[in-house]
This record gives structure tokens, C-alpha cells and sequence, in this order.
């Protein structure tokens, strides 16, 4: 179920019983409602505390999605314009280290372009979070995909007016294996 058929699900029920109450029901309801709409551009994404994968921790030398998220945006006639701190910009073309879940964009086990979530996917049809919360990874050799989270490294490119709207990419990515 989509986040617009849940939110419009949970409309119609708590629509139903305010009318029922009205109708003069002899016990009192209690009407939930649905949480209130993320606000675009404000945080990572929302990890679901069902989900069965940790929250990240974050890594010495790792960069944090606390940092990537705190771009602030503004609405222009059909976008958002990314607005980003200083110290993300200074990040543009720097070789970096990310860690994220991640989404597959071409079909197999292995996987040369992808996504990487600050949060796990709870939906195989949602994206996870909005695009302070997505990094776009090309790598140069392909990446086992993995439910658990992975790091890579390579060059960031801080995303002004990409097509996509998304916020960041790395290019000449590589896996970094984690030492037990």
C-alpha cells in the first residue's frame, strides 16, 4: 500500500468515526490518526522501529548522513533547490567514505550503479527517504547487494540542479570491507 493509500486509509477511518460519534454512538471513540507528513528536506528518512536492521552507527572516518541531511531547501516552481551548508560543499569532488543500505538499480546479485539509504527499505515499492537521505553510487567494480549496510568510497559530487533531484552522488566507487 502506498504512503498516500495508508494516509488516505487512515482519513477515511478516522472520518467514519467522527461520523459514527456524531451519530450519537452510546460509548465514546477514540479516533487514531495517521502520523503527520515528513517534511521534505528536513532528515534522513525514518527508520521503522519494526524493522528488522539496525539503525547505522556511525564510523570514525565515515561520513555521517547526520551532516549529508542538513541541506535546507527551497521551493521553486516545480523542484526543490538544494541549499547546502558550508561544510558539505566543501565536501564537492572530495574522496569520501559512506556507509548506507542498499537500493539496486540494475537487475542481479551484483550491482555497479545503485542507491544507498540512510535507512532500510520497509517497502520493496517505497523509496526510503527523501533526497537528503539518498546518495547515488556508480562504482568501478561490482558490489555484492547486501540487506546489511555497506560503505564505499569515491569521489562526492555535491548535486545543485541534478534532473533526478537527487542531492549527492559518488563516482568511482569501491566497497571498503569492514574489519571483525
Amino acid at each position: 500500500m502506498s504512503r498516500f493509500q495508508c494516509r488516505s486509509a487512515a482519513a477515511l477511518a478516522g472520518a467514519a468515526g467522527l461520523a459514527l460519534g456524531l451519530i450519537g454512538s452510546i460509548t465514546p471513540m477514540t479516533t487514531v490518526w495517521a502520523q503527520p507528513a515528513p517534511v521534505i528536506g528536513q532528515g534522513p528518512g525514518y527508520h521503522d522501529p519494526r524493522s528488522p536492521f539496525k539503525p547505522l552507527q556511525e564510523k570514525e572516518g565515515v561520513l555521517t548522513w547526520a551532516l549529508l541531511s542538513s541541506v535546507m531547501t527551497k521551493p521553486d516552481k516545480t523542484r526543490l533547490i538544494p541549499i547546502f551548508p558550508a561544510a558539505v560543499q566543501a565536501l564537492d569532488k572530495k574522496t569520501v567514505k559512506v556507509q548506507g543500505f542498499m537500493m539496486p538499480l540494475e537487475p542481479g546479485d551484483k550491482q555497479k550503479h545503485f542507491l544507498l539509504s540512510s535507512v532500510p527499505t520497509s517497502c520493496s515499492f517505497c523509496v526510503p527517504a527523501g533526497a537528503e537521505g539518498l546518495i547515488e553510487v556508480r562504482t568501478k567494480e561490482p558490489v555484492r547487494y547486501s540487506l546489511e549496510p555497506v560503505t564505499v568510497q569515491g569521489v562526492l559530487a555535491v548535486l545543485n540542479d541534478d534532473p533526478y533531484g537527487l542531492f549527492y552522488r559518488v563516482n568511482e566507487g569501491q566497497a571498503v570491507v569492514s574489519k571483525p
